[in-house]
């Protein structure tokens, strides 16, 4: 498909306008991320409509903690990536490269149906980055705006303010995952910048899209206390306190097989300098350990939403997202629904 965010050069060359990095791609080349071509000097999105995977997850696993909680949404991805993470979880679809074999061509008409058919409150465009397929999420939300389904990005945030600009009215809800907290760690493994993740956050956090950050705690590469500080010094002074942080457990993989584990004893020592720097809701992710994924009134200290892995498990909320113990407001988009399809 003929890519709509693009500009161009001169009679055979264009720029991609999708994220900042802002590829200038010659014909018969590809942009970084390898779903962008030059065809007799336009650029095509190589990657519009085909899905590696189509799922039904519960909100809680974008995971999202305060959209919508205990509502399903249906996840989608496709191939590729603007980043270049050694420690990608993702890495068979992420490093994928179309055409791929193992792939299915999905009309965006289809995307809506089945998440109506398997009542689902949002489509979730996750997996591998979806920004770099923008045209077909754009195209998806359109739809999906009109029929009362919410749209949830789970992203590396790595947009341009441009392209953001023509979207972001479309988007509900965003998974930001903040990959660490220097620009020279974004150079060295992402080959990006942090400050246009960052802005691009910001921004989308301005427009009035429910925002929440995840931050992967990898041992020698992001763990240092004062790093996270930064971070969660940074996301409370420009987007509040209330906007919640989840710290995730780093389990080896891809090109990151020889690292350990994040020890538990970091998780819990990154949560309370997130705590001591004015983070109001600040969950643990990847953990088997009970209470760490539960909403925690910041007034009171009560649990009012408990949850054991993705299943919420006690709630104690009034109708107006009050604490039952204190009557501190917790600020949750959207109401709590009840599914046992997955149980």
């Amino acid at each position: 498909m003929l890519s709509r965010y693009q500009e161009k050069i001169d009679d055979n060359t264009t720029r991609c306008i999708i994220c900042p990095r802002k590829c200038v791609i010659k014909p018969g080349q590809n942009g970084f991320c390898g779903t962008k071509s030059n065809r007799d000097g336009k650029i095509y999105n190589e990657t519009y409509g085909i899905l590696s995977s189509i799922a039904v997850d519960p909100i809680e696993k974008k995971p999202l903690a305060h959209f919508y909680p205990g509502s399903l949404s249906l996840s989608i991805s496709s191939v590729g990536c603007s980043f270049t993470c050694p420690w990608c979880q993702n890495w068979h679809i992420s490093m994928a490269k179309p055409p791929t074999g193992k792939t299915q061509r999905w009309p965006p008409d289809y995307i809506i149906d089945t998440a109506h058919t398997q009542e689902c409150t949002s489509i979730a465009y996750t997996y591998n980055e979806p920004l770099i397929n923008l045209e077909y999420v754009e195209d998806c939300a359109k739809i999906a705006k009109k029929e009362d389904i919410k749209n949830v990005l789970v992203t590396n945030g790595y947009v341009s303010l441009e392209a953001l600009e023509r979207f972001v009215d479309l988007i509900d809800a965003a998974n930001v995952d903040w990959k660490g907290f220097s620009d020279e760690f974004y150079r060295k493994y992402c080959s990006a910048d942090l400050q246009s993740v960052l802005n691009a956050t910001i921004e989308m956090h301005r427009r009035g899209v429910h925002i929440e950050v995840t931050f992967l705690i990898i041992p020698n590469i992001n763990d240092d206390p004062e790093e996270t500080r930064k971070m969660a010094k940074f996301l409370v002074n420009e987007m509040g306190p209330d906007v919640p942080l989840h710290l995730s457990r780093f389990y080896p993989n891809y090109k990151f097989n020889n690292i350990p584990a994040t020890p538990f004893n970091t998780l819990i020592k990154a949560k309370d300098i997130a705590k001591s720097e004015g983070v109001n809701y600040v969950y643990i992710g990847n953990v088997s350990e009970k209470g760490y994924e539960d909403t925690i009134c910041p007034n009171c200290g009560k649990h009012v939403i408990n949850r054991v892995g993705y299943e919420i498990t006690g709630w104690n909320l009034n109708d107006k997202m009050n604490c039952l113990n204190c009557g501190k407001h917790i600020p949750i988009t959207g109401e709590r629904e009840i599914h046992n399809l997955l149980n």
